[in-house]
């Protein structure tokens, strides 16, 4: 799909797999990118699935991001999770943890250096030490990812 969508990727189209997302500023752009990405399907002979297609929507779930007109922000499924984490014990939570905010490092202003606590834990031979830095690391990530609209 990334290939015969390659020129409209990062214009209007983004594709996951078999997902794809169009994006536009105004109400007849949209119209114009909708005929194009159907044509494209069309000539390609590739069929969608109608029960599984949403149009014309002013908010949309997608790959663990609500987007929306006011931008872009956290799935509140995943800002649940967060804040229900409780500050890792062992270095495997750590990584857990990690993965999950590392999704969303983007978004997040210094992100490494902030993470850098809890990634020096991570490291081979390292002794697991929850140190007062290493709290500080967790809780600051842990309110960049819930607080904030990207």
């Amino acid at each position: 799909m990334n290939r015969i969508f390659r020129p409209y990727l990062d214009h209007f189209v983004v594709v996951f797999i078999d997902d794809i997302l169009i994006y536009s500023q105004t109400h007849e752009e949209h119209e114009e990118h909708l005929q194009t990405v159907l044509q494209v399907l069309k000539d390609k002979q590739l069929y969608a699935k109608l029960s599984k297609c949403e149009f014309w929507l002013e908010e949309v779930k997608f790959l663990g991001h609500v987007i929306s007109k006011d931008g872009v922000s956290v799935d509140p499924s995943k800002v649940e999770a967060v804040l229900l984490w409780e500050p890792p014990k062992t270095v495997t939570i750590i990584r857990s943890f990690l993965g999950l905010a590392g999704y969303y490092r983007r978004f997040i202003e210094e992100f490494s250096k902030i993470a850098m606590p809890l990634t020096q834990l991570t490291k081979k031979g390292q002794l697991f030490k929850w140190t007062e830095k290493c709290e500080n690391s967790f809780q600051e990530l842990n309110k960049r990812l819930t607080l904030h609209q990207f």
